[in-house]
């Protein structure tokens, strides 16, 4: 089947199987690598992207629900060779430790703050509920996402 997705801002028409997932069509027809695969049940988050802004885990997904739609994945965040304000706050409050779950994290928390810009550790906690850090490095993600979204923790 012929799907046509904007990916990151970029317009991408291409033909896929009508099983194949969304995070297989991101990683490996477009290159984008930054979309991990952990679990492929949707209890880990490490595969989140933004569909039409908001959270979805893309292993559950399939490549063809994306079509005519918008996908943003954390290769997308920044813009113009600059950081997106939660990727400077991830780094600034090292909210990340081994990496895997910080694309989803910053992805869910970009998100979070579109409609939230100054969410509670509670609403963080909760809107990160999906999205497991096997470092438990959780503080830190607390931190960033608030300090993102502009509370300066």
């Amino acid at each position: 089947m012929q799907i046509n997705v904007t990916i990151n801002g970029t317009g991408e028409t291409r033909d896929v199987e009508s099983r194949r997932l969304l995070v297989d069509f991101i990683r490996t027809d477009l290159g984008m690598t930054g979309t991990h695969i952990g679990c492929d049940t949707t209890s880990c988050g490490a595969c989140t992207v933004l569909l039409d802004g908001k959270p979805v885990k893309s292993c559950t997904v399939l490549a063809v629900q994306a079509d005519g739609h918008e996908v943003t994945t954390v290769e997308g965040l920044g813009q113009n060779g600059e950081l997106h304000p939660i990727q400077g706050a991830f780094k600034e409050h090292h909210g990340l430790q081994c990496g895997f779950c910080t694309p989803g994290m910053m992805l869910v928390g970009a998100s979070l703050l579109e409609n939230n810009p100054s969410p509670t550790d509670e609403e963080v906690r909760w809107a990160i509920s999906g999205n497991l850090c096997r470092c438990t490095g959780y503080m830190n993600i607390v931190a960033a996402i608030q300090a993102a979204g502009g509370d300066g923790s």
